[in-house]
Order: C-alpha cells, then structure tokens, then sequence
C-alpha cells in the first residue's frame, strides 16, 4: 500500500508542488487579512492538491507516447508500465471532481470558474503540438494559484493578487524553458513545439532571461505600489537574485545543472519570498 501511494505521488511528481503553492498561500493571507476564515484556507491547500494532481497524471497520460520514444522520460510510469493507462485516467477524473466539489464551499465564483481554471491545467498538455509558446500556458495555469486563493475568500478581481499571478507566469515559463532544453533534439525530430525548437538553444536562454528581467521588475512593482516594508524587500531580492542566478546554472553547450535551476533554485526561490512576503503582511 505504501509503496503504491509513493508511485501515484511520484507519478504526479507531488515534490514539484513547491512551486505554486508558496504563490497560493500569498494570494490567501492577503485575502485573509480582510476576511479571515481558517476552513477556506484547508480548502485552498486540497483545492491545490486535487488541480495539481488532475493536470500532472493527465499530462503524463497526453505525453505517453513520446515519453515512451524519448530515453529521458522512458522510465517514467506509463511508458514503463509501472501504471495502466486506466489507473492514471481514473486519477485525473476523481481528482477533478473533487478540485470542483471543494470549490463549491468557497463561493459561487471561484465554483463557476473551476471548470475554466481545469481546462486551462488539463489543456496545457496537448500544447507542445500546435503552439511553441506552450511555456506561457504552463505559466498562466501556475499562476491562477495566487488568484484563486484570493477569490476563495474574496470573491472580486483585486489587482495586487493579478500582480501575483503574473509574476507567477513570468517566472514560471522562464524556468519551463530552461528546464525544455533537455529535449530539444527530441521535440525537433518528432515535430513537437517549443522556445528552444523555434529560436535554438542559445536564443531560448535570451528568450528566459527577458522573462525573468520583467518578473524582476514586477516583484519590484508590487512591493513598491503596495508600500510593503524591509521583509518584503529581503524576500524580494532573494528570489531576484535566485532567479538570475539559475541562468548562470545553465549554457546552451552545458546542460548538466538543469535539474538543479529547474528544481532546486526555483523551489528555494518560491519558498523563501512566499515566507517573507507573508511575513511583511503580519509583522511589519
């Protein structure tokens, strides 16, 4: 039994949570300052899990076929057989029922959206076929984190959790891009779209690096705009200083600290602004 539940949490990579949810807690605790309610926040964290887990198992399952051809990702779960095709549909269908259901105790209007929101998670997946700006819908999904927490307990578009939401978007299709290097040759040869396949290797790093300079100026911005105080701005350099740092990690020739910027950077990075931000809200 134990083993079965670390497959399922391997299989939707559970451990890369990280990157969105220090974002949906900002979006929250901003929100709960005017309206507090600890049974929305339990709601938001299973809300997260269940859309998490319902846009990973069904982008393994969309990816099947290439995951099986390509020698990076052939090990995974399907391709290796360690899961059915059945099992992973049945996870993406229970999950997304209950990321709906929970949704239905928040308020009306975060229930209305959760379809949209699912089709924007699940939908991303079937991207990299038509689109090379697939990166960008990956970004846009992560980044209604922030601003479905907010909605959760407030119910209208505020724009300081928007600033949020793009900052998500910005940083997260950087690193995606980064992270896609790895199979460029794959994508190519088997007609798959990406940043790297469009510009090359070296053009796609210049195309990340200008995504992480606008996320940069929109960390500054919001603390800025919204006069948050020493903590935030701590936090603020740290996460600009990690978000260049990972482009250091990585050359077009070099792509051996890939995971590293990919994961270990950026999950550093969501935390460590995250804590600080919330902490500015309370403390300062």
């Amino acid at each position: 039994m134990i083993k079965k539940i670390k497959l399922y949490l391997e299989f939707v990579k559970f451990s890369h949570t990280i990157f969105a949810m220090p974002f949906a807690l900002i979006g929250f605790f901003i929100a709960f300052k005017q309206n507090p309610n600890w049974l929305i926040f339990v709601l938001v964290i299973l809300a997260m899990v269940f859309a998490r887990t319902a846009a990973m198992a069904f982008n393994r399952y969309a990816d099947r076929y290439y995951d099986k051809l390509n020698k990076r990702t052939a090990n995974r779960e399907l391709p290796s057989g360690k899961l059915s095709e059945s099992q992973a549909l049945m996870l993406v269908i229970i999950s997304s029922v209950l990321f709906i259901f929970v949704t239905w105790f928040m308020n009306k209007l975060v229930f209305f959206l959760s379809p949209i929101a699912l089709a924007i998670v699940l939908g991303y997946s079937y991207t990299k076929r038509f689109t090379s700006f697939s990166h960008l819908i990956l970004g846009l999904g992560l980044s209604l984190a922030p601003l479905g927490a907010y909605l959760a307990l407030i119910p209208r578009f505020d724009l300081l959790p928007i600033m949020f939401s793009f900052i998500v978007l910005f940083w997260v299709a950087g690193f995606d891009i980064i992270y896609a290097l790895q199979d460029y040759e794959f994508d190519k040869e088997n007609g798959l779209k990406s940043i790297p396949v469009l510009l090359g290797k070296r053009n796609a790093l210049l195309f990340s690096l200008v995504l992480h300079v606008i996320d940069a100026i929109l960390v500054i911005l919001v603390g800025a705009l919204y006069n948050f105080h020493c903590l935030y701005w701590i936090g603020a350099a740290i996460f600009i200083i990690l978000l260049f740092y990972q482009h250091t990690l990585v050359k077009p020739n070099d792509l051996s600290k890939v995971n590293v910027a990919f994961f270990t950077v950026n999950g550093y990075a969501s935390v460590i602004y995250a804590t600080f931000v919330i902490a500015d809200l309370f403390i300062c």
